[in-house]
Order: C-alpha cells, then structure tokens, then sequence
C-alpha cells in the first residue's frame, strides 16, 4: 500500500492524519505500507502488523518491496521534484 503525501497534508496535522490511516492499514492485514512525504523527501516504510513501528528513510532513491512483492519497484527522484 503506498500513500502520497500531498502539500496540504505535509503540515504535522496532516502527517499524523496520514500515520492513523497507515495504521489502521496495518492493524488490517496489509503486508507492507510506504508513506511518501515529498516536502521532507522521506519516506515511512510500515511493516505488516506485528511487525513493530514503522522505519523512516531520508533521502532515498528507490524502495524495493524485496521478497515480499518481487520486482515491485518505486524510482522516488521524479516524486522528489514535484
């Protein structure tokens, strides 16, 4: 599951919004969640329930799902410029 930070949301209200709605898709089963936040050029990776809290990445270039979702690929450098 991938969500998109739009401007409006960027701010910490909208964020914390965002980080309900990422938990509530995991606490639902859902495998893996990334969290784009272009204004901050990170990115939030959530694990699948149990899997703990979610892991923040600065700066990163590509995600990679790995063996989860082979061959599921994001390239982040044009999500980065908008």
């Amino acid at each position: 599951m991938v969500e998109l930070a739009s401007p409006s949301e960027q701010a910490p209200r909208g964020l914390t919004a965002l980080r309900r709605k990422m938990a509530a898709y995991q606490a639902n089963g859902a495998q893996l969640g990334w969290l784009l936040i272009p204004e901050q050029q990170a990115v939030e990776v959530w694990p699948a329930l149990g899997g703990g809290e979610p892991a923040r990445l600065d700066a990163a270039t590509c995600l990679d799902a790995g063996p989860l979702f082979p061959g599921l690929q994001i390239e982040l450098q044009e999500i980065w410029q908008v």
